[in-house]
């Protein structure tokens, strides 16, 4: 028999239904490849095909093109934001939600202070902007040119203050589905032909960030952005939103009209890109990943590419040459191998038309 939750308590299914309802992940969503990328506040990057299985993952209708080609034509872009990572964004999100979180880069600098000794960090980023605009640059011809006007400097780190100091968007082709090219640095403003606008009020993201994250807590919010002091915000929106509290007390956000479906409200399985947003934005993630299965989808620095089953983390995928290999954590019964099966044929079918693939099944992670 199923215990009632008390009234105000969002338990680790109620938490889980409502964030894969706004993830577009509870059913695919018929939005476009550009407003879908709106919708999700950005896709984490590092890599060119994560944000592609992302959306196939939440759009109905979807192929490469669908994001390759505002990529081209420049309404969605990469660079880097939160947590000093890659994300691809709208253009329009490009140039504002990089200066929010300027004060998180301009901290990460003091790691690299030794190396910067001596070195102008405005005039460095008046010089590097002056380069890159007149030219696009990969980042090592970057390097060697500050390095001729900062020769005592670390190289790593007149690097990593240029990209700290500027939005440096990586151009195309890089970023295209099926296209190649090294990492080739511009100023978003340069890129998008038109120049930076204020940072937002910090309301305003925590408002998207709750429409595609939510219900939430300050520290998830602050996870996900990498920006500190945030209680003043949600404090100041409190008259405006929603507040619960999950299983262990963390009190909770949310917008009074967003998607709490009910607990049991079926959740197909989901096959997930590696660094997907949904494993990596609260900062407590046992609403997607049950206690058992915590770190697994991390080996160091490397995430894996993860399935979902009943809405939680169940597994690890790869492609290899001609096989979609599906490694569960634990024993599946013949339903969730079907289910698991038919999505599989269908991503498959949406990214890799061309291709021929089985899909079989590798040795239970216990």
């Amino acid at each position: 028999m199923t215990k009632t939750k008390p009234a105000g308590v969002l338990g680790a299914r109620a938490l889980n239904r409502a964030t894969l309802a706004r993830q577009l992940l509870l059913s695919r969503s018929p939005m476009s490849a550009e407003d879908a990328v709106g919708h999700l506040v950005g896709l984490q990057a590092q890599n060119v095909k994560p944000p592609y299985y992302a959306l196939a993952a939440r759009l109905d209708g979807f192929t490469p093109e669908a994001l390759s080609r505002p990529m081209a034509d420049r309404t969605v872009a990469r660079l880097v934001t939160m947590r000093s990572t890659i994300h691809t964004h709208t253009a329009d999100d490009c140039l504002t939600l990089r200066p929010l979180v300027q004060s998180a880069r301009d901290r990460e600098l003091r790691v690299f202070r030794k190396g910067l000794a001596g070195v102008d960090l405005d005039r460095l980023a008046a010089h590097a902007r002056e380069l890159v605009e007149a030219e696009p640059r990969t980042m090592g011809q970057l390097r060697e040119a500050l390095l001729k006007v900062w020769p005592d400097a670390d190289p790593q780190s007149l690097s990593v203050a240029a990209r700290c100091k500027l939005p440096l968007v990586q151009i195309t082709p890089r970023g295209l589905w099926g296209r190649s090219g090294q990492v080739t640095l511009t100023t978003a403003e340069h890129w998008l032909g038109r120049p930076a606008e204020p940072a937002p009020a910090p309301d305003d993201t925590v408002l998207r960030y709750l429409a595609a994250f939510g219900p939430a807590s300050v520290k998830d919010m602050q996870a996900w952005a990498g920006l500190t002091r945030l209680r003043e915000v949600f404090e100041r929106l409190r008259p405006r939103l929603l507040t619960f509290h999950d299983d262990n007390g963390v009190e909770l956000f949310d917008l009074p009209d967003a998607p709490r479906p009910d607990p049991d409200t079926p959740a197909p399985p989901r096959f997930l890109p590696e660094f997907d947003n949904l494993l990596l934005s609260h900062a407590d993630r046992g609403r997607v990943v049950p206690p058992e299965h915590r770190g697994r989808h991390w080996q160091g620095n490397i995430a894996y590419r993860t399935f979902l089953v009943d809405g939680f983390l169940a597994g690890l995928w790869r492609l290899d040459e001609h096989a979609l290999v599906v490694e569960p954590f634990g024993r599946l019964d013949d339903r969730r191998r079907g289910e698991l099966v038919a999505e599989g044929e269908r991503m498959l079918g949406v990214m890799h038309p061309q291709g021929t693939y089985d899909i079989r099944f590798g040795a239970v992670r216990e």
